[in-house]
């Protein structure tokens, strides 16, 4: 069964993803989020403490969608996924423009439910090379079952 196989789980680690300049300034466009930090180099590094330009942290929070994708491959009777939402959402740390992020995603539980289950998910994204990951989050993924 499915829901078992989920709780079985070990911990899986998605491929590393660049949030480099194009990609923050695509989230800039799209969110209209144009502050100096994301994307203005040499005032970033003069005026903050991060050393140049960082990517937003709802830009690393949105590649999760991506990292999820590589997580569920391979399970067999899900007919579709949802994002059903977080119980919590952490920015642990910034991720400067150009670096590398990973996600590693733990079930932390799974709610059977009519026709589909609700994944708990502990996930901590990982910044290569830092210490300290850049987010960690507590996040619901509803899985629609086939039949």
């Amino acid at each position: 069964m499915l829901a078992d196989d989920l709780r079985d789980m070990a911990p899986r680690e998605s491929g590393w993803v660049t949030l480099d300049a194009a990609r923050v300034k695509l989230f800039a466009d799209a969110t209209e989020d144009w502050q100096f930090i994301h994307l203005d180099e040499e005032r970033s590094a003069a005026e903050t403490p991060f050393g140049g330009c960082v990517a937003h942290g709802f830009l690393t929070l949105s590649m999760l969608s991506k990292m999820s994708y590589e997580i569920m491959e391979g399970l067999e009777g899900v007919r579709s996924s949802i994002n059903y939402g977080f119980d919590r959402i952490r920015f642990v740390s910034p991720v400067r423009v150009g670096r590398r992020i990973r996600g590693r995603f733990t079930v932390a539980s799974v709610d059977e439910r009519d026709g589909c289950l609700d994944v708990h998910w502990d996930v901590e994204v990982e910044i290569e090379g830092a210490e300290r990951p850049a987010l960690a989050a507590n996040w619901i993924t509803r899985l629609y079952l086939d039949g």
